[in-house]
């Protein structure tokens, strides 16, 4: 006879899950013991359990396959929260082991008690308590299934004496592996849409990370339509590459040309995405929305025409209904209107005569120049995501993982963690902001603990740089801000991590030369400017009043050189159509 906790490893190799990230403790001991003595499957440890759930996203990103995390009773799986949070709104496989406290206490505010399945209900497609030994492996089997096929994140709570209850033996094992279906719309569902298609005048298509796997579908409806293709961020890895229709990413990080080529378009086609900011959507055109998810349908603009499928075997069934156009004007129009705003902002990605603090630009364009033609970019939220919008370029096989939905800070360093899990030869670079990486400071030493060779990018502007940005365009004088920073790199040496800091531009090629070519873990800090703005594509008369606000104040609660010092560094070089 085996533990609980021996059947539920066996399950989990079975179903090709060979790591699990986690922290240990006392509740965990059982599930932890039995990946001792398994075989074929790591701890991989970790510093905090938020890094945890964060790493397992990233492998499950990377990988498209299930990945597992744990955490112990109480605290221990109440740190679980955040990352899994994330996972579940970038819509990844992660199976979540939550230990509970014994099951005879539960409900007497026992040491560390929480309430797991009320914790975890709302981030999650399954969240279940195993209550007897025989259950855990029917709960299990459940909650690993969900997570497959909603792609999201199941939570399995056990207290810990549990793993410890000794089981027959249950036979052959069944893996857990994931169903291969076909999903489209009905014929006459697909004719409504080509006739829409058919007779627009203007077809401009938005594409998100649904748009996965369906590249070549995707550029051949363009082809056909004549339609310029505008990208949500989570579809940048998916879309812009080998593509003559890309016309660059719409949203509060994106370019003109996406929003103009939008808001003229007749007819707007959603492929795989839920982009949030209504404020981007057109007004007047008919819109048609494809999803696998059928409740996304219309919820953040209203559709005339809602699909429920695949991207790719929507667009493959769609083809034969759809007559190839030839009218080009609005293509060419919104093509042109890229290239022009994409000149403008490589024109910024510079070294500036050599002046300091760094342009963050130029960071995040030397790093696209300098980093392999297959590596793992993860990115902190904030001002990293932005530079990453707009200067790295996807190939196919590069790819592009943060916490594009969830938005939370500290995610770079442990989203990288479980990418270089992965695959330990492949180039995993993580652009982190300095309060982001300070969050999570200490997954540093899982690196080399773990012995994961990531190169960490940091851009040190000593300040929480997108919040003042927010704070500026309501009007509001920057406070709370500051952010007192160390020299990162003397503190990565300190943990066994190579290092460089970087102050002028004229030596930031090669320290960042070095930090890729490393053997092993690697961090560059980089002193970068701190009042470069990111202007949004449209700036409304709410936001204008605002900036204008801002100035108005800054000069009267004695902060004028925080204006003179933005003024020079941004406002005069940005005007972007």
């Amino acid at each position: 006879m085996s533990t609980v906790a021996d059947h539920i490893i066996a399950t989990l190799q079975a179903s090709g899950v060979d790591r699990v990230f986690g922290l240990p403790g006392d509740s965990l001991n059982g599930f932890t013991d039995a990946i001792r003595r398994a075989g074929g499957i790591s701890w991989e440890h970790v510093r905090h359990e938020e890094a945890a759930a964060f790493a397992a996203a990233g492998f499950a990103a990377v990988t498209g396959q299930l990945a597992v995390c744990a955490g112990s009773c109480g605290p221990g799986n109440l740190h679980l929260i955040n990352g899994l949070f994330d996972a579940q709104r970038s819509r990844v496989p992660v199976l979540a082991i939550a230990a509970h406290i014994p099951a005879g206490e539960i409900g007497s505010q026992y040491f560390q008690e929480t309430h797991p399945q009320e914790l975890f209900r709302e981030c999650s497609v399954f969240c279940e308590m195993a209550t007897t030994p025989e259950s855990a492996l029917r709960v299990l089997q459940m909650a690993m299934r969900a997570a497959v096929e909603e792609q999201g994140v199941a939570v399995v709570v056990i207290p810990g004496e549990v793993f410890l209850h000794r089981l027959p033996d249950p036979g052959r094992i069944r893996p857990v592996l994931p169903a291969r279906p076909i999903v489209r719309p009905d014929d006459a569902s697909l004719a409504t849409a080509a006739a829409i298609l058919n007779e627009a005048a203007k077809v401009t298509i938005l594409a998100g990370a649904g748009t996965a796997g369906a590249h070549q579908q995707l550029v051949e409806l363009a082809g056909t339509l004549q339609a310029p293709v505008v990208h949500a961020l989570r579809g940048k890895e998916f879309v812009e590459y080998d593509n003559p229709y890309d016309v660059g990413m719409t949203g509060l990080l994106g370019f003109a040309s996406g929003y103009k080529a939008i808001k003229e378009a007749d007819v707007l086609l959603m492929l795989g995405t839920d982009f949030p900011y209504r404020q981007f959507y057109p007004e007047n055109a008919t819109v048609i929305q494809v999803d696998i998810r059928g409740r996304h349908l219309g919820r953040r603009t209203p559709i005339d025409l809602g699909l429920v499928g695949t991207v790719r075997d929507t667009l493959t069934a769609l083809r034969p209904f759809l007559t190839r156009k030839t009218d080009r004007s609005h293509l060419d129009r919104a093509v042109d209107h890229y290239r022009r705003t994409r000149r403008r902002l490589d024109a910024l990605a510079v070294n500036d005569h050599d002046r300091t603090p760094i342009r963050p630009e130029y960071v995040a364009a030397l790093v696209d120049r300098l980093a392999a033609t297959d590596a793992v970019f993860t990115v902190d939220v904030g001002s990293p995501v932005v530079w990453a919008a707009r200067y790295l370029t996807m190939n196919g096989r590069r790819r592009l993982l943060g916490s594009f939905n969830h938005g939370t800070m500290a995610c770079a360093l442990p989203l990288a963690v479980g990418a270089q899990t992965v695959d330990r030869h492949r180039q995993v670079v993580a652009l982190a902001g300095d309060g982001g990486l300070t969050m999570l400071l200490g997954e540093l030493i899982t690196l080399v603990q773990n012995r994961l060779p990531v190169k960490l990018i940091v851009f040190n502007n000593s300040s929480l740089n997108f919040v003042e940005l927010e704070m500026k365009a309501a009007g509001i004088v920057t406070f709370g801000t500051d952010l007192d920073n160390p020299d990162f790199a003397a503190v990565a040496r300190s943990c066994g991590v190579f290092s460089r800091r970087v102050e002028h531009p004229s030596e930031l090629e090669s320290a960042v030369s070095e930090a890729l070519a490393h053997d092993g873990p690697a961090l560059v800090d980089v002193v970068t400017a701190r009042n470069e703005l990111t202007i949004p594509p449209t700036i409304t008369a709410e936001q204008a009043k605002g900036f204008s606000l801002y100035a108005i104040r800054t000069v009267l609660a004695g902060h004028s050189d925080e204006l003179l010092d933005l003024i020079t560094t941004s406002v005069a070089r940005r005007i972007l159509d």
